[in-house]
């Protein structure tokens, strides 16, 4: 159940103040021509929805816990322990991120430029015909 369990329900807070960053974000930026306004908002999506490992040690000898936690927040995290082994891995995940955030955010931009380039073509083609006079309303 979503309320009983702790971390689903932690994961669809985070998701949802994600979007809200993200679409925000987006907004602010819409000074920006389109191919960067994606790029720069897949890069944020990139940072803050990789997904990554993490391992704590627990009170116990030998225990540790294991889980998943966005990537920004275990870099984050290991920058502050000083802990170089879980930064490397959190960074990689970041830059990996980032990559496929850019690289969604172009396939965007050329999916919607050739879309709309389609609609400028088909009303191009209406363009070419000669326009119909105007015609005035008449009542009764």
């Amino acid at each position: 159940m979503l309320i009983s369990d702790s971390m689903p329900l932690l994961w669809c807070s985070y998701v949802a103040l994600s979007l809200v960053v993200l679409i925000t974000g987006y907004l602010a930026i819409r000074w920006l021509p389109r191919l960067p306004r994606f790029v720069v908002t897949g890069v944020v999506a990139g940072l803050i929805w990789m997904p990554c490992s993490f391992t704590l040690p627990l009170l116990d000898a030998d225990a540790t816990y294991h889980g998943m936690a966005p990537a920004v927040v275990v870099a984050g995290i290991a920058f502050l322990q000083h802990d170089v082994a879980a930064l490397g891995g959190a960074a990689m995940l970041l830059l990996l991120g980032m990559a496929l955030g850019a690289a969604l955010g172009v396939l965007a931009w050329w999916g919607l430029r050739r879309r709309a380039s389609q609609h400028d073509d088909d009303a191009g083609e209406d363009r070419d015909q000669a326009p119909a006079p105007r015609r005035e309303p008449v009542i009764g």
